[in-house]
């Protein structure tokens, strides 16, 4: 069996960081010690020289939507096209969505299982949409457990389009059935009664700029509000998905008082870009929900990263065409989503190299080890210790770039940080021990990637 040692890098874990080499036979890591003699290796090494580089376990996007169709349309990253632009980013592993088809969520989870192994180049995990109550749904989540899956997704918005449990004894019931089987509810919070009473009496032109006027903060945080007691009252465990607000990351703080253990996502839009980026002729491509806010919610929620109060950072990248995207500038007809898979490890070191308050350690927390727990995804990923899956990074931390539209790889052909400099690219991207991106070069294989099940 052939292997590959990765000599003299700065190995970072989440607990530790140390000069060593890492011995990879197969698809796992076999050893790490502070030096490994080539010669020693019974088995064809290849040895790869990470002086001067980083070696992180692979990145684990939490939150995306690959192929997601939507509004008689399809988003331009599918599944080949995910994998290509987030192993760019050194991911690989993302966590991704099973609609549900009102029916039966085993059928739905396993045909988006399915759909994803043929086409992913990268590994993945799943959450599982649950827009319904209904006779049976007890089953059809412990099902879902056995097969893999052990979190849910719930709206507290989109009545129009069918995603909102709208009666609270339901939803009561969800949160008892998930706390009961031991599952993880994910919730998108924005209170639909609060966006209806902002619409109703809106009197503009529905134009890209009033988009945080119409899905204001005080509705993130209502909604978390609403969930947060929810939890408390039934013991289910809440993971709150892309915390976009102070207000929001304030209502947070106020349940934490309480006594509920709330695992809180963000993203790298909500952390660097502010709603003046709604302006001028491109500002449809910045259209996501919840919207962008203002400068003062960014550096709240950098913040509250660097002091631990934020446990993931993913990207909710959900990528549309320049063309699909411009094609309105009413914000109800607007594409909503953006791409973020490739940018979001050179974006969150850059709060590392800039004297932020993030150390290693803890990025490497918010975007691999973290999500790995939570999701039952640990110790076979997010980590570098014997026997976990060889997922690993090759960083150059100190290469000064600037993010743009001509070099980045999502088929959207565009990134909403265009003109952004970061700090540190990713040199190699590994992925169960095989070279998936390295040089500048995608070597990834459609069809390669796994559906990790949640242990």
């Amino acid at each position: 069996m052939s292997c590959i040692l990765i000599q003299n890098g700065l190995l970072i874990d989440t607990e530790w960081k140390r000069r060593a080499d890492i011995l990879v036979r197969g698809s796992k890591i076999v050893r790490i010690a502070p030096h490994i003699d080539p010669s020693t290796i019974p088995d064809n090494v290849t040895q790869v020289h990470a002086d001067g580089m980083l070696v992180l376990p692979g990145i684990i996007d939490a939150h995306t939507h690959y192929h997601l169709v939507s509004r008689g349309t399809v988003t331009a990253d599918s599944f080949r096209e995910g994998s290509r632009a987030a192993s760019y980013g050194g991911v690989t592993t993302v966590i991704d969505f099973a609609d549900d088809d009102r029916k039966s969520l085993p059928d739905s989870l396993r045909a988006r299982v399915d759909a994803m192994g043929e086409e992913m180049s990268i590994d993945f995990s799943l959450h599982q949409g649950v827009y319904a109550f209904r006779p049976g749904l007890a089953d059809e989540l412990e099902r879902i457990k056995a097969m893999g899956v052990k979190a849910v997704k719930l709206f507290t918005t989109y009545k129009d389009v069918g995603y909102l449990i709208e009666n609270r004894d339901e939803l009561r019931s969800i949160f008892a059935m998930c706390a009961k089987l031991d599952m993880m509810i994910c919730v998108h919070c924005e209170d639909d009664a609060v966006i209806a009473a902002a619409a109703a009496s809106y009197k503009g032109d529905y134009q890209p700029a009033d988009h945080p006027v119409l899905r204001p903060a005080r509705a993130e945080a209502l909604a978390i509000a609403s969930v947060g007691d929810l939890a408390l009252e039934t013991g289910a465990r809440l993971y709150i998905v892309h915390l976009s607000s102070r207000e929001g990351l304030e209502t947070v703080r106020r349940l934490r008082e309480k006594g509920l253990d709330v695992i809180v996502e963000t993203t790298p839009h909500y952390l660097f870009l502010n709603r003046s980026k709604l302006e001028g002729p491109d500002a449809s491509l910045y259209v996501m929900t919840p919207p962008l806010r203002d400068e003062e919610d960014n550096l709240a929620l950098q913040e509250a990263l660097c002091n631990g109060e934020i446990q993931v950072v993913a990207t909710d990248h959900c990528s549309f065409t320049r063309a699909q995207k411009l094609e309105s500038r009413d914000v109800r007809t607007i594409y909503p989503g953006i791409p973020g898979s490739e940018e979001l490890l050179p974006l969150i070191h850059n709060l590392v190299a800039n004297g932020a308050l993030l150390t290693l350690n803890e990025m490497v927390n918010v975007l691999s080890t973290g999500p790995a727990k939570y999701f039952g995804l640990y110790p076979q990923k997010g980590t570098l210790r014997e026997g976990s899956d060889a997922d690993i990074v090759i960083f150059n931390p100190d290469l000064s770039w600037t993010l743009s539209n001509d070099n980045i790889h999502s088929e959207c052909g565009y990134t909403p940080y265009d003109g952004m400099p970061v700090i540190g690219r990713v040199v190699m991207t590994y992925l169960r021990g095989r070279l998936i991106m390295g040089s500048g070069l995608y070597l990834g294989i459609p069809g390669d990637g796994r559906f990790i099940k949640a242990r």
